[in-house]
């Protein structure tokens, strides 16, 4: 698709365009967004894998927590699934909570918000027999003109980090967005000194200072979508999974080249302008930002913890399987990797968090933890 970012940049008033302008371009476009195309983005023949494409124990984790929450603490029956992929996540919550929980699942509706064509075809193929219980959005602004009020729980699994950002960075004192032109042909960055606004009352807002020769990501969508949904949400639990830096962890040295990368075929790629509209692009989340922005639209904040820390305090240990087959390729054997996985030091939970955030309403948390002594 480069002609077509081209042809897009060269319509730009000033031939340049914004690191959040082009993300929303070779991400979301509607013809060439990467998000938006036929092809498949998750699992071994896509370009990145999740946490629930490990194993449904996932699922199956969370889903018996959003049971502890509805049956003890009394949130409404209501799951609303912020992006939700190609649907394994989902199934995998229905599936258990079907044959855990009958009376409340009788009433469970679950809500998916999907900006992709593709995906949401693909979610209804997952879902099967379980699709009387979904319902489907194409964005927020969507789910907002048919539910002025939500009530219940928010889930999302590498949501925020997929929200187009700005790029600036500081030289010789001076503090300089970064944009996207074209050279003879190709993709390049060009600097400007930095004028927007937004970007600037973020940076004053949060406190933030950069040093000589870093680079930092502004996450205005992100910021705008939290307080544009402040009115949505009314009495919700909301669990945030990600990756992403503390405010301590993105000013140390290491991080100072900033975040912005693509993922093509499972590998990471460092340049974000390499195959547009052919891999995904993300940033790490702020979780400072996040937390932050969601108090002022009415979040309160009740943890943040490393992926495997939440999922042992969850109880994912009680779905180890005691077994003697010696197939390791059976349903248990398949199971018990997956877990392991999931909390060793080696497996993919070490590099996500999980922000947990509850609105208009007061849960008695130790009335949910499983094991509780992880935390």
């Amino acid at each position: 698709m480069g002609h077509d970012i081209y042809t897009a940049i060269r319509s730009m008033p000033q031939q340049r365009m914004s690191y959040a302008d082009y993300m929303r371009f070779t991400l979301y476009d509607e013809k060439y967004g990467y998000y938006m195309r036929n092809r498949i983005k998750i699992g071994r023949f896509g370009d990145f894998i999740t946490s629930s494409h490990l194993s449904n124990v996932f699922g199956k984790l969370f889903a018996s927590l959003f049971i502890r929450l509805v049956e003890t603490e009394e949130i409404r029956p209501c799951i609303c699934e912020l992006g939700g992929g190609d649907g394994k996540f989902a199934r995998a919550v229905l599936e258990e909570w079907k044959e855990t929980s009958l009376d409340t699942y009788e009433t469970l509706t679950y809500v998916i918000i999907e900006t992709s064509p593709y995906q949401r075809k693909k979610q209804m193929e997952t879902l099967g027999g379980f699709s009387e219980k979904v319902v489907q959005y194409k964005d927020i602004s969507e789910f907002q003109q048919y539910v002025s009020r939500f009530s219940g729980i928010v889930f999302s699994n590498e949501f925020f980090d997929a929200f187009p950002v700005h790029v600036i960075t500081k030289e010789n004192g001076q503090l300089y967005e970064l944009f996207v032109a074209l050279h003879h042909g190709q993709l390049i960055e060009e600097k400007q000194p930095l004028q927007n606004e937004d970007i600037l009352c973020y940076l004053r807002e949060r406190n933030i200072s950069l040093v000589d020769g870093q680079r930092f990501e502004v996450p205005l969508a992100m910021k705008s979508f939290i307080m544009e949904t402040a009115s949505l949400f009314e009495s919700c639990v909301m669990f945030t999974v990600d990756y992403g830096y503390s405010d301590e962890e993105w000013q140390l040295p290491a991080r100072r080249h900033g975040s912005l990368r693509g993922y093509y075929q499972h590998q990471l790629v460092p340049n974000p302008l390499a195959y547009p509209g052919e891999m995904d692009i993300t940033a790490h989340v702020q979780w400072n930002a996040l937390r932050m922005y969601g108090e002022r639209a009415g979040w309160e904040w009740v943890t943040t913890m490393r992926q495997d820390r939440f999922l042992l305090a969850a109880g994912i240990l009680h779905y180890l399987v005691n077994h003697h087959d010696v197939n390791p390729f059976s349903e248990r054997s398949r199971q018990n990797r997956a877990i392991r996985s999931l909390i060793t030091d080696e497996g993919m939970s070490v590099a996500f968090q999980v922000m947990v955030q509850q609105k208009g309403i007061k849960i008695n948390w130790e009335n949910i933890w499983i094991e509780p002594n992880f935390l």
